[in-house]
């Protein structure tokens, strides 16, 4: 009887206190700490101008209203102190919070279903002893009718969602089965890169798919194919680039943009070298989709020559605007300048179908990475006070179609309907 009553405390204090206030190993904090910079939930829950970090009040447009990311700090009245490891993992697998209200697909749930169990306690373990608790209670999204109907959400996740943790591919090694789970798990890239159909559901959730990580448009910004197409996808990057993108934003002449620079910042230059090679073997198996797409010829970029798709805009009109604004930079024969300035020839983005990153940068302009071990941040201006839509349209034209760039011209008409979006 002594020895029960002196063990009552301690059972008493395990009931009433939650398994987050329990002593775990440092190592696996630690783990957890960088399972969240792969997954970047802090780059979600953290509001704009110096937010408390996973403290929430981020606004994400939606196709269905702006959805404002949730306090996820161990604050047991505002936060997520009060979950026990069941409601975290019921949280990022399936989208229901512990009340048991469901969670918009802007959370992606359905790639974090992937992750494993292991990895999946170390999270936890983190969010738990190694965040701060912060008090703060974000505004509540509110979404217009029919969105706001949250009991559809669960027969939503019926239909769209996966449901199955990752499985390695037998006939696969180890670094590519790697690479496979942080794409499709912690790093969700399909959440941007991956087209969405009408219900706002991936329209792929891995290799299987024709059209997982084709390329989609989120927030007035398009995500680049990563499959193989030789136009704007991967098929011309090597694999030690890509992972050099992946860590610093530059690459093969590449620069990150819009809202890649935040991700490259927030969360992929944390990767380990295996990990960010383990992606990029990963992302180089993957098929091209055969769709249309602009392309790119390297014997024109030697010899200089231009061939131009655009014949009610004549060349000499958008080669202007390029000496005048672009060359100085970008360089008169589209090269750039590594390690700081992005190539023009043959950029996948330049010469991709869809156009629209490429004309918001020209209008609100932005900044390459600031990493711990790439080049410095270099800013591109704005042009949107400075050129016409009809001078964008040319330049963006004569850039297209020039250094061996071959894809279909852009129309004033394309550049005033993306500004009219931005109000800019």
């Amino acid at each position: 009887m002594t020895t029960i009553l002196s063990r009552l405390p301690r059972l008493m204090l395990a009931l009433l206190i939650p398994s987050a206030v329990m002593a775990q190993p440092p190592e696996l904090i630690a783990r957890g700490a960088y399972l969240a910079k792969a997954a970047d939930c802090a780059g979600c829950h953290t509001a704009p101008r110096n937010g408390a970090p996973y403290a929430g009040g981020l606004e994400m447009t939606s196709p269905f209203g702006t959805i404002v990311s949730s306090n996820i700090t161990p604050d047991r009245e505002t936060g997520i102190g009060a979950y026990s490891y069941e409601d975290f993992a019921k949280a990022l697998r399936e989208g229901v919070r512990r009340d048991g209200k469901g969670l918009y697909p802007a959370m992606p749930y359905p790639a974090f279903v992937k992750i494993t169990d292991d990895d999946m306690h170390a999270l936890y373990a983190y969010m738990m002893h190694g965040v701060p608790a912060v008090k703060h209670r974000p505004p509540e999204t509110k979404v217009p009718f029919p969105f706001n109907q949250r009991w559809v959400l669960p027969l939503w996740r019926m239909a769209f969602a996966p449901k199955d943790p990752f499985t390695p591919q037998p006939g696969r090694d180890a670094l590519w089965n790697r690479g496979a789970y942080l794409v499709q798990s912690t790093g969700h890239c399909g959440s941007c890169h991956t087209p969405r159909g009408m219900a706002y559901q991936e329209r792929g959730y891995n290799e299987s798919s024709k059209t997982f990580l084709a390329g989609g448009v989120n927030d007035n910004w398009f995500a680049p194919n990563l499959r193989a197409d030789m136009g704007s996808g991967l098929g011309r990057i090597s694999t030690d680039d890509l992972a050099a993108f992946l860590k610093t934003g530059h690459g093969a002449g590449i620069v990150a943009y819009g809202s890649m620079v935040q991700t490259i910042e927030d969360s992929l230059q944390y990767l380990s070298d295996d990990d960010a090679r383990a992606i990029a073997v990963y992302l180089k198996t993957l098929p091209a989709t055969g769709a249309a797409d602009g392309g790119f010829d390297p014997e024109l970029t030697r010899s200089g020559r231009l061939k131009t798709r655009g014949p009610d805009v004549p060349p000499e009109q958008g080669a202007a605007v390029y000496a005048g604004f672009c060359a100085q930079c970008h360089r008169d024969d589209g090269k750039g300048v590594p390690k700081a300035f992005p190539a023009l020839a043959g950029n996948p983005s330049i010469i991709g179908e869809d156009t629209t990153s490429l004309i918001r940068l020209v209008v609100e302009g932005g900044n390459s990475p600031a990493t711990i071990h790439g080049p410095a941040r270099q800013p591109m201006p704005a042009f949107a006070g400075r050129l016409t839509d009809q001078q964008i349209a040319q330049v963006l034209t004569y850039v297209r179609a020039s250094w061996g760039n071959d894809a279909r011209p852009i129309t004033a008409n394309d550049v005033g309907s993306l500004r009219s979006k931005l109000h800019k």
